[in-house]
This record gives structure tokens, C-alpha cells and sequence, in this order.
């Protein structure tokens, strides 16, 4: 949620702003409830005064006489009153915040101003694509692939997008969340486990609802939302608590199972592990101090990209422009593997600053040593998500007799020098 008095303050500041995202919003209705809102909040208040006055009044006359009698059906009326304003005022407050939820937050000043993603900046790039596998081809064309990853019987069970991880594969997959988490537990990120699903404030906090609505699974019958990523319920563990100004930065990790519908995706290229609607993840989240904020997005940033770098995969790192980035971001970095068999580059990670956004949605703040409490600002990055991971590791170390070389980090994890395909 952005800041109402700074909206009030400056409007065409932020109309300008928003303008260079992808989302619409009115934000002249959002003036003109606001206004009408705190004027019916100043009448409501006014006939409560007059209400309580009346009712001291009466506590100081004798009951049953005349002048009593009166103050009685003066109390009626302005008990009336009153209820029909609160009403009044619930309703518009409820249409109020209904429009304030629906503006996105304004990208910071050093995101690049461009049309869509073909204007994303490219900021660096680690690894020689050519030490990739010479017998790279693409993961779902490797000998095999479907006694590792079974999509037909993940069909038959629940549907297209939630595949079966089959022996080595799923230790293969375990290992590289257990490499993942590990190494964000030595970055300074504490683990924790968190629920798969959500309530709708906790995806309103965040900024999922009302912007990706379509995207979720929904458990109507209990006003539940599956997670379509561990940001939602880790950044919603603060919520509506004050944080003291010395626990700040506040670093925490978690892997979940993420769950998404991606309506509309299918015109994409979706074969094999490139899109899936079940799939592995670990987050990285922060909550920081404001004047720290994108001091520590470069931090998560570094911590996500150590991880490709460990794995030995061929990377870059995007700056999105300022209609690609999303609902709730003020900056976000993507980074992309490069997968050799498909030849294309595949998002695994991004790193995003929420300013105080989600902070003012979730309502969670600190305590500054001077000052009035605030919000904080929130970060969180993938580090990593497993399935377009998987696929470029798959490609770019598979071996001429079929086999795939694993990156000496996960053998500990794994307990082998190579994943076999076809022993099953």
C-alpha cells in the first residue's frame, strides 16, 4: 500500500509514477473517496460528541421529568443518527480501500523507463557458455527423462503441471534444497517452515490479491489460498507487529512446495520443466531498515547468485524495466541460467525491493531509537527455484553415455558422481 498522505500531498507525482508500470488504477476516485471519507469520518465523530454530550446531560436530570422525558427522544434520534453514519461510513471505507489496494507500487528512480521486457537492462553476466556440455540437448529429449520425471502418471494423478520425481531424481531434487538451504543458513538467514496455505489478508499483505487472483488455487469452503511462493506467509510473520529498531535486518529462509495455475501461460514455450504448476522453491526474505533497503537488495541479490555460481551454471542478471517489474516492486532483479540444450536463458531467480509496501499492507513496523514507529521495508529473492535449475544442470553437464556429471557442491548431498536415467 503506498503512502496516502505523500498520494494526497503530491498526486500527479505519483500518477506519473505509476504510469510507467503495466497496471491501471484510478487514482483520481481514490482522491475523491478519500476525501468524501474523511468528511463523513468528521460528521460521524461530530454527532458521537453530540451524542455523548446528550447523554451526560441526561445523567444529571431527574428521571421521569418532562425535560428527561425529552433528552430521552433527542438520544433516539441521535442514536439513529449515528448508526446510519457508521454504516454510511463502513461502506465508503470499504470502497475506499477497495481502490487504494488497487495501486501498484511506484518503481524506485533507478529502474530503467522501457515498454515491456525486450527494454530490461542486462547488467553482468558469470560463466563461458561454451564449457557447457558439448552432448547438450534439451532435458526433455534426454534418454530417459521419463523414468526420472514422470509427467503422463503426474496427469493421471492431478493433472498437466505436477510431475512425479522418480528414485535419484528425487534425491537429486532433495539435495539441491538441502545445498540451497545450507547455504542460506551460512549467509546469516534463519529456516524456518512455513505453511502451504494462506488466508486472504495474508495474500492481500504481500500484494498477490487483487494483482494475481487468477494465479492461485483457492480452497473456497475454507477462504484458503495455496502459497505460490514461501514470500507470502514468511513476510506475513510480522504482521501487525512493531519491530524494535536493533532486530533490524531480519533475514529468514524457507523452502515450500509452490503452487501456481499460470492462466494464460500456454502460448509459452511450457515443454518439460519450464513451466510447471507444482513446483520447489527456496525464498530468501528481509525486513530492513528503510535507509538500508537497496544496500540490502544488492546483499540478496549476491546470495542468489553465489548459489549458480557454486553450481557452476552459466548466468545473467537483468534489470527489469519499468513494465516488467511487478505489482508490489519498486526494483527487481532477474536472473536467468543459460540451459544449452534449449539454447535460451531460463528465469530461476528474482530479487525484489518492496520499499514499504507490503509493510503497510501487513502492517508491520519498527521502533527507531528517535522517531515515530514506521514501516519497514520488505525484500525477497529465489534462492533457488528447482525446476528451471534442474533443467539447465540436466542440459549443460549431461555426459556422451547419457549420464549427468553432479556439481561437486551437491555430492555431498547426493552421494554420487553422476544421476543414471536409464536403470529404472
Amino acid at each position: 500500500m503506498i503512502d496516502i498522505q505523500l498520494l494526497r500531498e503530491n498526486p500527479e507525482r505519483f500518477r506519473k509514477a505509476i504510469s510507467l508500470k503495466k497496471f491501471d488504477c484510478n487514482l483520481d476516485l481514490v482522491l475523491d473517496l478519500d476525501e468524501r471519507r474523511r468528511t463523513q469520518i468528521g460528521e460521524f465523530e461530530s454527532m458521537r460528541a453530540k451524542q455523548k454530550a446528550a447523554n451526560q446531560e441526561m445523567a444529571a436530570m431527574q428521571k421521569g421529568s418532562p425535560e428527561f422525558l425529552e433528552k430521552v427522544q433527542e438520544l433516539k434520534k441521535l442514536s439513529a443518527e449515528v448508526k446510519e453514519l457508521e454504516a454510511a461510513c463502513k461502506d465508503l471505507e470499504a470502497m475506499w480501500l477497495e481502490q487504494v489496494l488497487s495501486i501498484p507500487n511506484v518503481p524506485d528512480a533507478s529502474v530503467p523507463i522501457g515498454k515491456d521486457e525486450s527494454d530490461n537492462q542486462v547488467l553482468s553476466t558469470w560463466g563461458n557458455l561454451e564449457d557447457c556440455s558439448s552432448h547438450a540437448k534439451p532435458h526433455y529429449d534426454i534418454d530417459g527423462f521419463g523414468n526420472r520425471i514422470d509427467f503422463p502418471r503426474g496427469v493421471k494423478v492431478t493433472g498437466a503441471g505436477f510431475p512425479f520425481y522418480v528414485g535419484p531424481m528425487a534425491r537429486f531434487v532433495r539435495a539441491l534444497l538441502q545445498f540451497f538451504l545450507e547455504e542460506a543458513r551460512q549467509a546469516g538467514y534463519t529456516e524456518v517452515l512455513a505453511p502451504l496455505v494462506v488466508n486472504e489478508a495474508s495474500a492481500m499483505a504481500t500484494g498477490q490479491l487483487p494483482d494475481k487472483e487468477g494465479q492461485m488455487y483457492v480452497i473456497p469452503t475454507e477462504g484458503l489460498y495455496m502459497i505460490p511462493t514461501a514470500e507470502v506467509p514468511v513476510t506475513n510473520f510480522f504482521r501487525d507487529e512493531i519491530l524494535e529498531e536493533s532486530q533490524l535486518p531480519i533475514r529468514r529462509c524457507g523452502y515450500t512446495p509452490c503452487f501456481r495455475r499460470e492462466a494464460g501461460s500456454w502460448g509459452k514455450d511450457v515443454r518439460g520443466l519450464n513451466r510447471l504448476h507444482q513446483f520447489d522453491k527456496v525464498e530468501l526474505v528481509k525486513w530492513v531498515h528503510p535507509e538500508k533497503s537497496f544496500e540490502e537488495l544488492e546483499s540478496l541479490r549476491k546470495d542468489a547468485e553465489r548459489l549458480l555460481q557454486k553450481l557452476g551454471l552459466p548466468y545473467r542478471v537483468l534489470l527489469m524495466c519499468t513494465k516488467d517489474i511487478g505489482f508490489p516492486h519498486a526494483k527487481q532483479y532477474d536472473l536467468e541460467v543459460w540451459a544449452a540444450g534449449q539454447e535460451r536463458w531460463l528465469e530461476v531467480s528474482s530479487c525484489s525491493n518492496f520499499t514499504d509496501f507490503q509493510a503497510r499492507r501487513a502492517n508491520i513496523r519498527f521502533r527507531p531509537k528517535e522517531g515515530k514507529v514506521t514501516p519497514v521495508h520488505t525484500l525477497n529473492g529465489s534462492g533457488l527455484a528447482i525446476p528451471r535449475t534442474l533443467a539447465a544442470l540436466l542440459e549443460n553437464n549431461l555426459q556422451e553415455d547419457g549420464t549427468v556429471l553432479v556439481p561437486e557442491v551437491l555430492r555431498p548431498w547426493f552421494g554420487e558422481e553422476r544421476l543414471v536415467f536409464n536403470d529404472a
